[in-house]
Order: C-alpha cells, then sequence, then structure tokens
C-alpha cells in the first residue's frame, strides 16, 4: 500500500505543487500578522496564589497598584532648572490628564523616603505611574500612549530630545519589549541563517538545485506554521516563545527532512532508476522514515499540552503544527518537484564534480569498521565523556535569573538600568501581600493594624528587603492609635495621605496591600527566596491576623507559583515523553532493544545538555562568549521543561535515520555487523550535515538579546552537536555491535 500510495503521488505531482505555491502564497501574506496576536505576558491557566491576589487587587481597590509604570528621566543640567524643569512639567500635567492613569507620583509630590526619585545630583529622576487596566495583559497596550505623550512632550516644549534619556518602563513595558526584541531577533536570524545554510547544503549536495529544495520546504513550514498560529490564537493565547521556536524548528526539521530525502532520491537515480520511479522510491523508504521521526518528534510536542502554562502549551502547539506542515512537506510537495526535475538537480554538474569528497564514504567506512573491531572502547570513552558533562547537572538551580533577564538593548530594559542607577531597581516589581479580613472586620481597627504592624517589621528585617509600605507605613512616627483615629474617618485620612490610600485599602475596608520593596543589591533570584519567606509568615502570622486570608503575589512570586505548577507536572512529562517514544519505536522496528537503546541514548544525550546549560549560564563559563554580563545564578524553569521535550524528539531524527538504513540492510542480508557498518557509512553524511544546518539554526538564536531565548537556542545547539557526534556515531553503533542480532528481536529468528 505504501509503495502504491508513493506511484499515485508521484502521478499526481503538477497538481500537488500547485496546491502548495497557493497555499504558500496566502500563508506568506498572512504569516507577518503573528506579532500582532502573541500574548506578552504568559503565565499559568490554572489559579494560583499569585493569580487570586492580583484578582482582588484589580476588582476590590480603586486604585490597584499591580500595574506600575515608571518613566525615568536623565539631564544634562538639574531637573529642577530649565529647560529640564519645562519638560518634566510638561510630562508630569500630561499624564495627569490621562483617565488610563489612576495616580502620578514624583520628587515633588511625595514626601514618602522609601524612594529618593531623585539622584544626589539631582540630574536624574524618576516618574511613577499607576494604570486603571482591566486585565492582565492589557497593560501592554498603554506603553505605546504613554510613550507617545514622552515623544509629545518633547515637541511642545522643544526640548532637545537628543540630550535628554527619557525611557518608559515596568513589567508590562518590558513584556512588550521583550515581544518586538523577539520578532526582530527572528527576522535578523533568518537573514543571517538564509547563506550559512545555503552554503551547508551546497557543500551537501555538491549541485544549486539540489541546496535549494530543502529550502524551499524549510520557509515554506515556517511561514504555513505561523499562519496557522494567527488562526490558533483567536482560540487559545499564544506565547512569543512560539515565534523564535517555530523559526528554529521549520527550517531545522524541515531541512533535516529534505535533506534525507533529496539524498536517497540521487542515490535511486545513481542506480539507473527514471525520475518518477526514483521519486517514488525515495517516498517509500526515506519518506517512512520522516514519517517515524516525525511521529517521534510530535511525541514531545504533544506531552507539553498537559502543561498549564500558556508558554510550555504554545511551544507544544507550534511544535506540533511545524512538524506536522515539515512532515507534508517534505512527503508530498518535495518528491513532486524532485519527479519533475529530475538530473536537473545535479545543476551545474561541474560543482558536484568538485566535491565528490565530501560525500565519498571512505572515511566513515573507515570509522565503522574500526568501531566494529573495538566497540567496547568505544563505549567506554563515549559513556566517559557523556557522563563527565552531566555530572554539573545535580547542582542546577531552578529560579529567575539573577542577572542578563531583562533585554538592555531596548527602551525599557535602558529605563531599569536608570531606576537601577537612581536606587531604585526592584520599585516596580515589589511582593505583594494581601490581607484579607472576614466579614465584619475591618483592616483600619486598632487591632487589624497592630498585626500588620508586626508583620511589616517581619518582613522588613529580611536583609534583602529594602522597604516595606502598608496602611502603617504611610506616615512615619505615626502610632497605631494614630493611625486607627486617622482612618476611621476615610476622606479626612485621603485628605492626609493623599489618594495612596486607596491604593493601600480596598473600597470595602476589610482588604489592605503591604508592598514590599527588595534591597536595590537583591537579584530575582533572591527576590524568590524573599517571596517564599514572606509566604511563611503568611501561614503562621501575628496573633491578630489569624483570622485573615493572606495572599503573596507580584511578579517573582507569580514566576514562584509557575515553577512549582511546572515541576509538579515535570516528571509526568518525562514518563509519558519515555513511554510513547519507546513504545512507538518497538512497533516500528519490532524491537524491544532498539527502543530500550534509544531512549537510553535520547535521556544522556539531554542529561549532559543540562549539565553544560549549567556550566555556561548557571556558572558563566564561557558566558563571555554570548555576550552575557556574567553568571545568571539560576535556571529558568520552562528551559528544562522545554529543552527536555525538543530535545528528545528531535534526537529521535537520527536515531530513525540510522536504524532505518541499518534494519534495511539487515532485512536484504541478515548480517548484524555488515548491516550496522553499511548504515553508518551511509547515513554519517546525511546526519552531519544535518546535525551542522540544526547546530547553526539554533546556535543563531544562542546570541539573541532575550535571555529565554539564549537558554533555548544554546540547549538545543548542543543536544544537536553531541546527538550527532558522540551518541549517533559513537554509543548507538558501539551497543548495536556488541548485541548482535538480539538488536532485532524478537522481530526476527535469531540465527
Amino acid at each position: 500500500m505504501a509503495s502504491i500510495f508513493s506511484r499515485t503521488l508521484i502521478r499526481w505531482r503538477w497538481p500537488i505543487i500547485a496546491a502548495w505555491t497557493v497555499i504558500g502564497y496566502v500563508a506568506a501574506h498572512r504569516a507577518p500578522r503573528v506579532i500582532e496576536v502573541l500574548n506578552v505576558r504568559g503565565g499559568t491557566r490554572i489559579s494560583t496564589e499569585a493569580s487570586r491576589a492580583e484578582q482582588i487587587l484589580r476588582s476590590q481597590f480603586d486604585r490597584p497598584l499591580n500595574d506600575l509604570f515608571a518613566v525615568t528621566l536623565e539631564s544634562p543640567l538639574a531637573v529642577d532648572s530649565d529647560p529640564a524643569r519645562l519638560l518634566l512639567d510638561s510630562l508630569l500635567a500630561a499624564f495627569e490628564r490621562q483617565p488610563y492613569i489612576n495616580s502620578v507620583v514624583s520628587f515633588r509630590s511625595t514626601t514618602d523616603s522609601t524612594f529618593s526619585m531623585i539622584s544626589d545630583d539631582r540630574r536624574s529622576t524618576a516618574i511613577a505611574l499607576a494604570m486603571n487596566v482591566p486585565a492582565g495583559d492589557s497593560a501592554g497596550k498603554l506603553v505605546a500612549p504613554v510613550r507617545a505623550l514622552v515623544a509629545e512632550a518633547f515637541r511642545s516644549t522643544g526640548v532637545d530630545s537628543t540630550r535628554y534619556q527619557v525611557a518608559v518602563t515596568g513589567r508590562s513595558a518590558l513584556d512588550l519589549d521583550i515581544k518586538l526584541v523577539t520578532a526582530a531577533d527572528s527576522r535578523r536570524s533568518e537573514l543571517r541563517l538564509l547563506p550559512l545554510t545555503a552554503g551547508i547544503l551546497l557543500l551537501a549536495f555538491g549541485a544549486v538545485v539540489a541546496a535549494i529544495l530543502p529550502l524551499i520546504v524549510g520557509f515554506l513550514a515556517i511561514w504555513i506554521t505561523l499562519a496557522i498560529v494567527v488562526i490558533l490564537a483567536d482560540y487559545t493565547p499564544m506565547s512569543h516563545f512560539v515565534l523564535n521556536m517555530t523559526t528554529m524548528l521549520g527550517l531545522g526539521v524541515g531541512i533535516d527532512y529534505s535533506l534525507l530525502i533529496v539524498t536517497r532520491f540521487r542515490e535511486e537515480l545513481n542506480r539507473g532508476l527514471r525520475r518518477q520511479d526514483a521519486a517514488a522510491r525515495a517516498l517509500h523508504t526515506a519518506g517512512a522514515a520522516v514519517l517515524t521521526s516525525g511521529m517521534t518528534v510530535v511525541v514531545g510536542f504533544a506531552a507539553l499540552l498537559l502543561t498549564p502554562l500558556v508558554e510550555t502549551q504554545s511551544v507544544g502547539i507550534g511544535g506540533l503544527v511545524v512538524v506536522a506542515v515539515a512532515v507534508a512537506l517534505s512527503t508530498t510537495l518535495l518528491p513532486a518537484l524532485l519527479a519533475v526535475l529530475g538530473r536537473q538537480i545535479d545543476r551545474p554538474r561541474w560543482l558536484a564534480r568538485r566535491l565528490t569528497w565530501y560525500h565519498a564514504p571512505t572515511a566513515w567506512e573507515r570509522w565503522a569498521r574500526s568501531l566494529a573491531r573495538h566497540p567496547k572502547r568505544a563505549l567506554i570513552i563515549g559513556g566517559a565523556i557523556i557522563a563527565t558533562l552531566t555530572a554539573p547537572v545535580f547542582f542546577i538551580k531552578i529560579g529567575l535569573p539573577s542577572r542578563n533577564w531583562w533585554p538592555t538593548a531596548t527602551e525599557a530594559g535602558r529605563g531599569v538600568a536608570a531606576l537601577e542607577r537612581l536606587g531604585m531597581g526592584n520599585a516596580i516589581l515589589p511582593v505583594q501581600l494581601v490581607v484579607k479580613f472576614p466579614e465584619g472586620q475591618r483592616a483600619t481597627s486598632a487591632a487589624a493594624l497592630r498585626g500588620l504592624k508586626a508583620l511589616s517589621d517581619s518582613l522588613r528585617v529580611d536583609p534583602r528587603v529594602g522597604s516595606v509600605k502598608s496602611l502603617v507605613d504611610l506616615r512615619p512616627g505615626t502610632g497605631i492609635l494614630e493611625y486607627s483615629m486617622l482612618y476611621s474617618d476615610r476622606e479626612a485620612a485621603r485628605a492626609d495621605v493623599g489618594g495612596v490610600l486607596d491604593s493601600y485599602l480596598s473600597r470595602d475596608g476589610r482588604v489592605t496591600l503591604l508592598n514590599v520593596f527588595l534591597d536595590d543589591t537583591t537579584s530575582l533570584t533572591s527576590g524568590m527566596d524573599v517571596s517564599r519567606r514572606a509566604r511563611t509568615l503568611a501561614d503562621a502570622p501575628p496573633r491578630q491576623l489569624r483570622d485573615a486570608n493572606i495572599l503573596v503575589g507580584g511578579y517573582t512570586s507569580a514566576a514562584l507559583d509557575l515553577q512549582t505548577v511546572l515541576l509538579e507536572r515535570f516528571p509526568m512529562l518525562v514518563l509519558l515523553i519515555l513511554a510513547c517514544t519507546g513504545i512507538m519505536l518497538a512497533i516500528v522496528f519490532r524491537s524491544v532493544l532498539v527502543p530500550i537503546k534509544a531512549v537510553i541514548m535520547n535521556t544522556l544525550s539531554v542529561s549532559a545538555t543540562f549539565g553544560l546549560i549549567v556550566l555556561v549560564f548557571q556558572y558563566g563559563w564561557g558566558a563571555g562568549l554570548l555576550k552575557l554580563s556574567g553568571p545568571t545564578a539560576a535556571i529558568f524553569v520552562v528551559v528544562p521543561v522545554l529543552v527536555f521535550a525538543v530535545v528528545f524528539g528531535l534526537s529521535m531524527d537520527y536515531e530513525v535515520f540510522l536504524l532505518a538504513r541499518v534494519k534495511e540492510a539487515f532485512d536484504q542480508h541478515g548480517d548484524n555487523e555488515r548491516a550496522t557498518a553499511e548504515g553508518l557509512s551511509a547515513t554519517a553524511s546525511v546526519i552531519t550535515s544535518a546535525a551542522l544546518i540544526m547546530i547553526l539554526v539554533f546556535g543563531v538564536f544562542a546570541f539573541a538579546r532575550v535571555l529565554a531565548m539564549q537558554f533555548l537556542g544554546f540547549g538545543l545547539a548542543v543536544a544537536v552537536l553531541l546527538d550527532a557526534t558522540i551518541i549517533r556515531m559513537v554509543l548507538v553503533p558501539a551497543i548495536m555491535h556488541l548485541a548482535g542480532e538480539w538488536n532485532w528481536w524478537p522481530g526476527v529468528r535469531r540465527r
């Protein structure tokens, strides 16, 4: 039936080419819209403590402080002298007129000593904006209007913008800039990869026409997938992670599969088959390997759908789509094109003759014979290398990175740097404790205020905490009794302490907020520890707060919830991927040992990759080569999950390519030693060429401007490098030689 399908597809080659041409044309016009529909903030789909705290702030406070913008101004002169004063006046007036801004705080309007808001030389200052937004992701839509107000202030005052550094930053601004930088990096990487991959394909095929075909498949896979993502975004949130991942996977997988099929097509032509027969034969053999490989890759992405995070689910959906599209293109459009082109794929022939050395199997045959003579030695040496690389994984620390997390090459990133120079680096991302009292109790009673004071003092003694802001900290030097009397008349209290009261006390007076601002030298990694300690204090609160419900939220707390949820699901994810992959390979190769070996080898590849990620990022070994300012001290929790799922699937590509050729040779003559050597020498050139392209595709993203993408790009590039060298070229053949005909038990009877 597979042979009938292959011949039928080749017979209908022109309609297939026409159909894909139309699909590609439509996709190329819809794909650029993807940046408009991607989700900025992401997060978890299930209810967490941090999300419940954020919801209470949004729904029960008149001036919620969960969406803070900061506008930084750095002037060559003092900010309270002309013309800087004129610019500052214009900015403050413009901000105060906007209905989407709840409150505006500057060094002029506050006597609060929590933050100075102006530098010692009075040349730098910051303006805090509390935004009025109904939903989490909608704050991102206000970044552009605020930046437009800044630009208008420069125009209306006539101040020379080249002499002043003004930046709008905050969590939403940072998220939006990351999204824009991700899109720019994706476009830039595609332009960089085109000549590099074309060069490798030219070397691999020795012909311009043959080299162009995989590029067509790879870029078509990207455009079609992005167009599908635009449609899917109407039904489910799609994270910006999917953009770069689609580019990486579309090029990598599409070119991999095309390389295998085109190589087999040329082999069949060299055996004397006509172009239609050669295309059908390539589809029947290499096409079957591509289908098998695609199914194993899909397993990892399908498992990501079981995670509760928008980021990981988006990558799972994008991975499923891009792999399915790449397989469809490789097994329909590509054979159809090959059947049309025939020997024309070898044009120009003079180039093919000059590059025959690259395809000569003699070097790989010598390597295969050497492995056959000394499989134990190869196994010991290869195993020792993998074990050494895996060792650092036992020291991995999961958490938010301590540095390099916000891209500095953006306006929001420059704003964070300006805040750090002001001593306000962590002002926009406080740890937030929401205290909700039961019916009949008020947060402004003397007993409640006494409990809030005790909780505030307990938080403040932590050396990682810079300050705490709450109902009992709005007027320094005020006693509990005075606060109780002050808050007994809310209007009078508002006139005394200002509109900030509505940011710390709910409308009904039953809910209050404590903002814990981290010390300026405290990193995001340590901030997660502060969130843990805050939750410990919330579980054993002061006596006066024992009836209250205390929730800990904020950026680091949300990251902590995300980490906890994902790590709880990770073991199930691993077991599911291992089991499904093993069962699938057992069915395809009718063997018990082959799937067990494949699962073990892939696990070794992933573990060694984790070890290198820990060395380079967490400990900073060679971090300068990736343009990092130093060690990150922790690994973002999404990275191990995505790297495991993606690498495990991609590693199966080369496993299937190699095993399919070995099994084909074994079925012909029944000699395992000979079949292993023949399969290795026949696929080694394809695997190394495909791996080199994959390494380039992933490696380019290791130099991206977003740290999360650097994690993934580096991890995937290293994983492919290890997999295509030590794993597939050393350990797998060595084990197959040692196992002999047991490799194929019970599919064949031992001789």
